[in-house]
């Protein structure tokens, strides 16, 4: 038989020590759309999720226990790096192509 539930619900739960739960960062939906645009759509939107990602990440890493979409935010910026990076790749590429041509 499981143990029973304990008396007061606000101990052991993740959240604050206050008793509230944690909410969503409020860029964090926004950082993963324009990860994930970034990757599919425009490039350029690539160092907007980077660098959005990395001020909430911080935002987040101060008060760990107020917000609790970290791992949305993550994959956003990771979206924007990688975006980013291949932005960079294929602006070398051209830059390469056309001095050769």
């Amino acid at each position: 038989m499981p143990p029973p539930p304990p008396s007061n619900p606000s101990y052991g739960s993740y959240g604050s020590p206050y008793g509230g739960m944690p909410q969503a960062h409020p860029q964090g939906t926004t950082i993963l759309v324009l990860g994930i645009l970034s990757l599919v759509i425009c490039g350029l939107l690539g160092p907007v999720a980077w660098v959005m990602g990395n001020n909430a990440i911080a935002e987040i890493d101060r008060n760990p226990s107020a917000y609790s979409n970290r791992g949305s935010v993550q994959a956003g910026r990771i979206c924007g790096i990688v975006a980013t990076v291949l932005l960079v790749v294929f602006v070398l590429i051209a830059i390469i192509a056309s001095a050769s041509s």
